[in-house]
């Protein structure tokens, strides 16, 4: 580790929580340099639905690279990003009766969340976005600037402006209805609420605290957003891919977003990739107005066909992640409720839950003591106040059971 402690920046932040050197990895496990096994319930921040080296993305890789398919590309046409497009457009979108237009803005989430916000404040005019308590969006300026973490927001160094937060669904308590709130202020002239350009959420607000915005909350924002021609864009990038069991989180409500921001899982492999979905009417870029070396990064494109042609033709894998949600579910709500020193509530949906501590530092205790016993799970929340199980959508049996009862008995340690 000393290599590390030697020459890399003190902003490193996951091998702090993770203090050894991984060599190798396949499905839902890690391995050390001294061959240790880790159960996988952190699956890259959200980057690897699939698990480690998924078998036919990696044979595909391999074979592309083999035949010397082009690596880098710009914005310029391939077989692969062709391949990839028809892919995308065949098993996610028509199935869907979804129309849109797709963007590569660059290689990462936040890449693709600004072309959104960008792109929204050329459409409209308007200057202002709208996103909402304990939301993460990046960590680029705009993304920041709707993005809710104090710490994160103070990394800045500059002021962030042009958005205005409103409190996500649940923030003011289960009796109120955060929106009442919102719609008072942007539809009343005396407010000092300007009319924003567009609404930014996550349905499930991961980094946050794990929160999940009801059903009725949902359709009830975008029929708002509607109703005074705000756009409405979801950032899918952490819970999209299948991670709450469609392929996109914003399913469940039946919403038709007029942007959509993916990324992290959408390779399938871990590889950078993001796109932006746009509304066909609301693509009205100039040629080269946005635009990024890292656009066309076909080894990505090349494992992304293959994760949607693999997993997303049927429903088998969206009822996989359904059914292995209620398993996780009933065994954290058992940790909670035979831990007598542990005052805390389960959230979440699909495979994204936690375990909410009212004593946020026991959180981080219990992911240590996980971590120690052969687990990789971290916390999110504002205060680090969540322990979040996140494992593959594909996770085996066998280490979703080994990986939940190393977390059975660290919450059980840590609580005593």
């Amino acid at each position: 580790m000393k290599i590390f402690e030697r020459l890399e920046s003190e902003v490193r932040g996951y091998c702090r929580s993770f203090p050894t050197v991984f060599t190798r990895a396949q499905g839902a496990r890690l391995l050390d340099e001294s061959e240790r096994s880790y159960v996988d319930f952190f699956s890259g921040a959200g980057a690897l639905n699939y698990g480690h080296n998924e078998p036919r993305m990696k044979h595909a890789l391999l074979r592309y690279l083999a035949d010397d398919g082009v690596v880098h590309s710009l914005d310029m046409a391939t077989s692969a990003k062709a391949a990839f497009l028809e892919a995308l457009e065949d098993v996610v979108l028509e199935p869907r009766g979804l129309e849109y237009r797709i963007q590569f803005p660059g290689p990462t989430g936040t890449n693709a969340v600004e072309a959104a916000l960008k792109l929204a404040r050329k459409v409209t005019g308007r200057e202002t976005i709208v996103s909402f308590t304990n939301a993460f969006h990046g960590m680029t300026l705009g993304s920041l600037a709707i993005t809710g973490n104090a710490f994160k927001r103070r990394g800045a160094g500059v002021p962030l402006t042009l958005g205005d937060t409103m409190p996500f669904d649940g923030y003011l308590g289960p009796s109120v209805d955060t929106l009442d709130y919102f719609e008072a202020l942007v539809g009343d002239d005396g407010s000092g609420v300007d009319t924003p350009a567009a609404v930014v959420l996550e349905t499930v607000q991961a980094e946050g605290g794990i929160n999940v915005a009801s059903t009725a909350w949902l359709r009830r924002l975008a029929t708002l957003c509607r109703s005074h021609g705000i756009l409405l864009i979801v950032d899918d990038i952490q819970v999209g891919c299948g991670r709450t069991g469609p392929f996109f989180s914003f399913e469940r409500a039946g919403l038709t977003p007029d942007l959509v921001c993916l990324s992290k899982s959408l390779s399938g492999y871990g590889l950078p990739l993001a796109i932006l979905l746009i509304r066909p009417d609301l693509d009205v870029w100039h040629p080269g107005e946005h635009n990024g070396t890292f656009r066309g990064h076909n080894p990505a494109f090349v494992t992304a066909r293959v994760a949607l042609e693999t997993y997303w033709r049927d429903e088998a894998l969206t009822q996989h992640v359904v059914a292995t949600a209620e398993t996780v579910r009933a065994r954290l709500e058992a940790m909670v409720e035979t831990c007598a020193g542990l005052d805390a509530e389960v959230r979440g949906l699909g495979l994204i839950q936690g375990i909410a501590c009212a004593q946020p530092e026991l959180a981080g205790r219990i992911c240590t003591r996980a971590f120690e016993q052969g687990l990789v799970l971290e916390t999110s929340g504002p205060d680090g106040n969540v322990v979040k199980v996140m494992p593959p959508l594909t996770i085996d049996e066998v280490s979703l059971k080994d990986g939940l009862e190393i977390l059975e008995t660290a919450v059980a340690e840590v609580a005593r």
